[in-house]
């Protein structure tokens, strides 16, 4: 529609209710962020280790239903106290694993009926001698530190079978393993539960166990693992985002000054989008959320998205002003040309964060609604603020002659990049884009769900959590990552010979799959108790049939079975949790239980830290195609529903395909698999990407509605938008490229995906929809139209 025809087509009913009624727009706007600017300054960094995992998959279901039964397997720091010079057997290395043992104990958090050290009474010593059975605890109660107990404490330590579990196989480390409880009972008020605060429980591991027993002793080095404090190393981490979010402020200030060439206006895209990051913490905050690891990173695309259209809107008011008597008037132009526009362009941004809801895990949901309440208050802040605010303060006066100037003359780039539409030019474009598609497709293939590495994959290789692990990898027999199989049977039942045999059959198939380790179950206390019970012969080292000897052989199996006897697991120790690890091993271990499982036996997948990342694993992989479908479906039907045209909706939509494929192969060729932390950058490179598309066509549309060709309706349309398109990438793009210099992997890989899938669906845009528009679009049914 062209700008005379505007001046005379009646305002409609949203412009008139927002304009004529600015001063109350104003006061509302000004009274909505006092009040959602004292709930943002309330926001605190929150997570769970629930809300990292996909509670509805059957094997959480399985965990989470016999939880009290399964101890030490679940939420579990472990810490390991390494002698630098030596070995663990001095008087200086236990008195300080004493120290660091009673001082765990007594931070908030932690289970101390499960822990479990070379310290804790239950870690005790077998052995048999001519009189029977013999044992006690490792370190018994006439430990004096004397050379005598030292020797003694080596023998007990021998004998216990801890070595490679609890003391290291070199002997120059011990480890004290830290089940931790999701709530406590408030100290001060015992009805009261608090939630594990797990930044905070980082904290006090570092100030009270690593900084102060390695100052005191310069010859203990303090390691720990444990998903509570890698989560805490995560928001550790997560929040020097602050200092990136305060260096993507000052480029795009500088940016958009230079862009716009009005002080005045920057200052208003600027605060605008800044008030629209605050009412988006603020809405958080109303709704009772936090800020995990992965929702800490949402303000960064609430500013890169306000920016972008923030732009849209200054560069429409400042062409509307070389024509309009007022700011006002202009800025009532620019908002009736792109009100729509934006509006389906954010729609779409929303419909990329909604479909993350379809993904059955907490972080990943809670980042959903967070993404989606920061699009909703931007269609308030820089759809309708920002205009109401331009039309009382106006463009400079150099920034509309600039814009006049501009629309008037001939631009040789402009010019150039309006070939992408020309007949001959066109086709080359399609054919290249088919084999980039093809090229994508083929090499995407080898994209893996989960893991690539090993440690904690969010975190750099070289970081202290990752090195604490490869640590305790080195130096233990019983790996970090524990994949649990439950047997489950009636009670008293788990001691029969049936479920022992069955149990030792599961344990050699497990030990044969490439990439265990090893396993342990109660069946090997029990081939050992029984061996000992027959002067220690080799020979007798396996399940008797005799109930009897059944039971009494696994008395000493504490922790392997639970209080009834009706569920005893097996712990399947893996080399590391790489997808294709846990895929083989869930595999073979499910074909068992299919082979195995009957009326008063069944073996349930699955618990401990692998199984749960086989479980998250296996949500992601039964998603990803779900939420891409449904990602492109809502945005087809709302491309189709604004240009009421399929040949239109394509030629937005495809460029966003090419982007989703190559983006794949991008992910492949880098080796970072799909998982939770990467998984929603799948979803919002489509969302947010075909705002471009958007903004381009229904620009070259009212050209070609006026009698154009399509190639000349390109060039204006670059004219007058193809600088705004271009300002929004490269403004969503140092949005989030700030992210790759992040001290946390997973941040500088969506960064780094992120800012190639803004910048590649900007430049498919400007490249392949003109080409396709060259095929599917009919400009002389646009003109009868």
């Amino acid at each position: 529609m062209s700008i005379n025809k505007q001046q005379h087509t009646p305002a409609p009913f949203l412009e008139r209710l927002i304009f004529n009624n600015r001063p109350a727009v104003i006061l509302i706007c000004t009274l909505i962020s006092l009040f959602l600017f004292y709930q943002a300054a309330q926001v605190r960094p929150s997570t769970s280790f629930e809300k990292m995992i996909p509670l509805q998959h059957p094997y959480i279901k399985n965990m989470m239903d016999h939880r009290n039964d399964l101890s030490n397997l679940g939420n579990t720091v472990r810490i390991a106290v390494e002698a630098v010079d030596g070995d663990i057997f001095t008087k200086e290395y236990m008195e300080t694993l004493r120290q660091i043992n009673d001082e765990v104990f007594y931070i908030a958090g932690v289970d101390r009926s499960g822990m479990k050290s070379l310290w804790s009474p239950n870690v005790r010593w077998t052995e048999v001698t001519e009189e029977g059975f013999d044992g006690g605890e490792v370190i018994p109660q006439t430990y004096d530190g004397s050379a005598e107990s030292l020797e003694e404490l080596r023998n007990n330590v021998l004998k216990s079978g801890q070595v490679g579990r609890l003391v290291g196989n070199n002997f120059k480390s011990s480890i004290i393993d830290v089940p931790l409880l999701e709530s406590y009972p408030d100290p001060q008020d015992q009805s009261r539960l608090i939630k594990l605060d797990y930044q905070q429980f980082s904290h006090e591991l570092e100030e009270k166990i690593r900084e102060k027993y390695q100052a005191q002793n310069p010859n203990v080095k303090v390691h720990i693992i444990g998903f509570a404090k890698k989560v805490g190393d995560l928001i550790d981490g997560l929040i020097g985002v602050v200092m990136f979010f305060g260096v993507a402020i000052a480029i795009t200030f500088v940016l958009l000054l230079w862009f716009t060439h009005c002080f005045k206006s920057t200052l208003a895209v600027v605060c605008t989008t800044l008030i629209a990051v605050v009412w988006q913490l603020g809405m958080l905050n109303v709704l009772g959320f936090g800020l995990d690891p992965y929702s800490m990173l949402v303000p960064f695309l609430v500013f890169a998205i306000g920016i972008s259209h923030g732009v849209q809107k200054i560069n429409g008011i400042a062409m509307a002003s070389g024509d309009a008597p007022d700011a006002l008037t202009a800025a009532r132009r620019a908002f009736r040309q792109l009100f729509i526009p934006g509006m389906v362009a954010l729609l779409s941004d929303a419909v990329g964060f909604i479909t993350l809801l379809l993904i059955d895990i907490g972080v990943i949901r809670e980042l959903a609604i967070a993404a989606s309440v920061g699009v909703a208050v931007i269609i308030l802040t820089n759809l309708i603020l920002l205009p109401v605010t331009i039309s009382y303060i106006g463009i400079s006066q150099k920034a509309v002659r600039i814009s006049r100037e501009e629309a008037s003359k001939n631009h040789p780039f402009w010019r150039l990049i309006s070939n992408f539409a020309h007949p001959l030019v066109a086709p080359i474009s399609v054919v290249v884009a088919l084999a980039a598609l093809g090229g994508g497709i083929w090499y995407g293939q080898n994209l893996k769900i989960g893991d690539l590495d090993q440690g904690a994959p969010e975190l750099h290789p070289d970081s202290r959590y990752n090195l604490d692990n490869d640590f305790v990898i080195r130096n233990y027999s019983t790996s970090s990552d524990v994949l649990v199989i439950m047997a489950k049977t009636a009670p008293e039942g788990c001691s029969s010979y049936k479920t022992l045999s069955a149990m030792d059959q599961l344990m050699w198939q497990m030990e044969n799959t490439e990439g265990v380790q090893s396993a342990v179950s109660m069946v090997s206390v029990s081939k050992q108790v029984i061996k000992g019970m027959n002067e220690g012969n080799l020979k007798w080292e396996t399940l008797s049939r005799n109930q009897d000897v059944l039971n009494n052989s696994i008395a000493r199996a504490e922790g392997l079975y639970n209080g009834n006897c009706s569920l005893a697991p097996v712990l399947v120790f893996l080399n590391d949790h790489k997808a294709e690890t846990l895929e083989r091993t869930v595999a073979v271990a499910k074909q068992f239980a299919e082979e195995h499982n009957e009326d008063g036996l069944e073996f349930l997948l699955a618990a401990g830290n692998a199984g749960i990342e086989a479980a998250t694993n296996e949500v992601i992989a039964s998603s990803e195609t779900t939420m891409l479908i449904a990602v492109y479906a809502a945005v087809v039907i709302m491309c189709l529903l604004t240009f009421r045209s399929l040949a239109a909706t394509l030629c937005v939509i495809l460029p966003l395909v090419l982007t989703s494929v190559l983006g794949n192969a991008l992910m492949a060729y880098m080796g970072i698999g799909v998982k939770v932390a990467t998984l929603p950058v799948i979803a919002l490179g489509v969302g947010i990407g075909v705002d471009y598309g958007i903004y381009i066509y229904s620009r070259m549309e009212t050209y070609l509605r006026q009698g154009m060709a399509l190639q000349d309706a390109y060039y204006e349309t670059l004219k007058s938008t193809g600088k705004a398109v271009l300002f929004t990438g490269v403004c969503l793009a140092i949005g989030v490229a700030t992210w790759i210099f992040s001290a946390i992997k997973f941040q500088g890989d969506m960064g780094l995906m992120l800012t190639f899938m803004f910048l590649w669906n900007m430049f498919g845009a400007i490249w392949l929809l003109p080409a396709l528009a060259r095929f599917l679009i009919k400009p002389e049914k646009l003109r009868q139209a």
